[in-house]
């Protein structure tokens, strides 16, 4: 827990340093500014999260592995086999929750604070709206029903979660062939940002959150757009004054726009479409 408690800081911190020295893409606003605005509405996530999120689903997991509900514990299999059943549970349900936060008119209007970050880089890791967070209580206690097990395999899983969700938001400029080779397990930086990008067939690939491999399942990998070509954020959200604090926070809450048309009214789109039949072949 110590290791959790201040590896994660350690780990941003690194993260921030490396995309400073080796940038995968180049940033549209200034770094402080958008530091400012994501810390401010990240302070917010993650407070929600220490004082709702965290309490319930220790309460729910406590009780479950008292009870011995849920799938995993029903498995007759050797104990470590179900420790990684249930690792991969967590993951795939993440996968349909992302999924899910995109899908939900309701449910993207929070989430979508997110994705209208114009730049994408390890603070926006945890640029995420409050209400969004709290909403997710129901799907951690659902996921701790139905999955079960001991309660290690949540806590161990959740630290890998926080570690990846760093890691493939950074902008660190990875070498490819490192990076294609890594892709076959991990989401990596070049894989999400992709799902980052305006175009909106692009925003709806790429849902996995550690294990790359419920998108090859889920035929939603896209591999094959190169990284200076990707332009991150959400057209209908692309002025400046959309990303002050008080407008990420309030943007639920108002009468909401066309996603995918900028202040000119058009649609982003790409002169030149990828061959579908390689969108599992990273790109530059």
């Amino acid at each position: 827990m110590q290791f959790a408690l201040y590896g994660l800081p350690i780990v941003f911190l690194v993260l921030l340093a490396l995309e400073q020295a080796f940038p995968l893409r180049k940033a549209k606003r200034p770094l402080l500014s958008r530091l400012r605005v994501n810390f401010c509405v990240g302070l917010l996530a993650l407070t929600v999260a220490a004082i709702l999120v965290k309490p319930v689903a220790s309460t729910v997991l406590d009780h479950a592995s008292h009870q011995s509900f849920g799938l995993v514990p029903l498995l007759p299999l050797p104990e470590v086999t179900q420790w990684i059943i249930g690792f991969l549970l967590l993951d795939v349900t993440f996968y349909y929750w992302h999924r899910a936060n995109h899908a939900s008119r309701f449910l993207w209007r929070f989430h979508n604070a997110h994705h209208i970050d114009p730049d994408l880089d390890v603070s926006t890791a945890y640029r995420f709206h409050f209400v969004e967070i709290g909403l997710s209580v129901g799907f951690r206690v659902l996921q701790i029903v139905l999955i079960g097990g001991q309660p290690w395999v949540f806590i161990a899983y959740e630290f890998v979660f926080q570690l990846n969700t760093l890691f493939q938001h950074s902008n660190v400029r990875l070498p490819i062939a490192a990076e294609r080779w890594l892709s076959l397990v991990l989401v990596t930086p070049r894989m999400h940002g992709i799902h980052h990008s305006q175009i909106r067939e692009e925003n709806n690939s790429n849902w996995s959150s550690v294990f790359s491999c419920w998108d090859r399942l889920h035929g939603s990998l896209c591999l094959n757009i190169p990284q200076s070509q990707v332009r991150i954020g959400i057209p209908g959200y692309s002025l400046p004054e959309d990303n002050r604090v008080i407008n990420v926070l309030l943007l639920p809450f108002r009468q909401q726009r066309d996603y995918w048309r900028g202040p000119s009214g058009r649609s982003v789109t790409r002169s030149s479409r990828p061959a579908k039949s390689r969108a599992s072949r990273m790109a530059q």
